[in-house]
């Protein structure tokens, strides 16, 4: 698996563009709603939780097509699956990577955001603690959609037709932790609850995936 990760890594630092797309589009579009709605304090503090939330997932979403795809085009994932490796741990080993190139990134810029959107101190680190969360969560899941859509014309669309309903939960217990800081509340259940999904993903997500490559690859 380490193996794995660290030439993922190196895949990733040979195309830096392509890995720093996801980060670019966070920043670029969770920056235009300042400008579009206005310099209200309120307002910014009051749409910032959902905003970078729904950005952060949409940058989540332009990378997985990526995940396993050049792997299955030069025939890596064949050899990989020839190995006699464990396929649920080669799940794990790539969702981890992919979440370190692409997830990871968002948590450390999401700081930067919210002070853009004038948020104070609690909900602040409440908004990089959900992200932590559940940016894993959605590395997870989208390698089961691109398991599954692996080879197929128009993989890209199939992949966010898969994977976003999927993810609504992680949005909206994301969002809604840093609501209720903002709203005098705890936001130790929604956090909780990001925790929850982030183990059940942990426990099946690598095993689905497993079984879309091998249906993928027969």
């Amino acid at each position: 698996m380490w193996t794995l990760i660290l030439r993922d890594w190196r895949l990733a630092a040979r195309r830096r563009v392509e890995a720093l797309l996801p980060l670019v589009f966070f920043i670029v579009a969770a920056s235009l709603f300042p400008l579009g709605v206005g310099p209200e304090p309120q307002t910014l503090r009051t749409i910032a939780p959902g905003v970078v939330w729904v950005c952060a997932l949409l940058a989540s979403l332009l990378s997985l097509g990526s995940l396993y795809g050049p792997d299955f085009t030069d025939g890596s994932l064949e050899q990989m699956l020839l190995s006699g490796r464990s396929l649920p741990g080669l799940a794990l080993a790539k969702a981890f990577a992919h979440w370190t190139v692409n997830g990871l990134p968002l948590v450390l810029a999401s700081p930067v955001l919210g002070l853009l959107f004038d948020l104070p101190g609690e909900p602040l680190l409440t908004l990089v603690a959900s992200l932590l969360l559940g940016t894993p969560v959605l590395s997870l899941l989208g390698g089961v959609g691109a398991a599954l859509t692996l080879g197929l014309r128009s993989g890209g669309m199939l992949i966010v037709l898969l994977v976003l309903p999927l993810a609504v939960p992680v949005l909206i217990f994301g969002a809604g932790s840093v609501v209720a800081v903002s709203s005098g509340l705890s936001p130790e259940g929604h956090l909780s609850l990001l925790g929850a999904l982030l183990l059940l993903t942990l426990l099946g997500a690598p095993w689905a995936t497993a079984a879309a490559l091998k249906i993928a690859l027969d």
